[in-house]
């Protein structure tokens, strides 16, 4: 079994809505002490829409720290006294203009664990219904269909480059068959 760090100090640095940035002194067993930066969260929730057709919706946004589009399952932090189920649906809604009822949970994962607590999980929607699209004041949205053989082509012509897009593709892949 390997062995547990030890947590000796821990100290919020800055908090907002989203998430909690924290730096712990910790101290390994061979007595090696050590600071670590990470940030906490209330987790993820990722959709993956499908159409009566077999098409999968997706969203193209702009993403600010890499100043360029990027083509992603909805998705979105889980807030405060909400479900993982629930927030799927609310992205859904806020991101694609669809509702649905028949949610599925698929799995999920971890982004980035050596930076963050946060887990994604990973749900199918099918029999979708038209609705009002709600995006957050900062941001827009369009909307891009495909089927699943056109995704794995997107994927390797390197349009999709989102890495929790690619981990919830992976998770549900199998499930859409062509």
């Amino acid at each position: 079994m390997l062995r547990r760090w030890k947590t000796l100090t821990s100290k919020t640095v800055s908090k907002n809505p989203w998430w909690t940035y924290k730096v712990n002194t910790f101290e390994i067993p061979n007595g090696l002490k050590g600071e670590y930066h990470f940030v906490l969260t209330e987790g993820s929730s990722m959709i993956v829409p499908m159409t009566k057709d077999g098409k999968l919706i997706l969203v193209k946004q702009y993403r600010y720290l890499c100043d360029r589009e990027s083509i992603e399952f909805p998705c979105g932090g889980v807030k405060t006294g909400k479900s993982y189920e629930e927030m799927a649906k609310l992205e859904l809604e806020e991101e694609t203009g669809y509702r649905s009822d028949d949610i599925e949970r698929a799995g999920e994962f971890n982004p980035y664990n050596g930076v963050t607590n946060e887990i994604c999980v990973v749900f199918i929607a099918r029999n979708l219904r038209p609705s009002q699209s709600r995006p957050d004041a900062t941001e827009e949205f369009e909307i891009v269909q495909c089927t699943p053989s056109e995704l794995d082509g997107l994927i390797r012509a390197h349009h999709i480059w989102d890495g929790m897009t690619l981990a919830g593709w992976m998770l549900v892949r199998d499930r859409f068959g062509e």
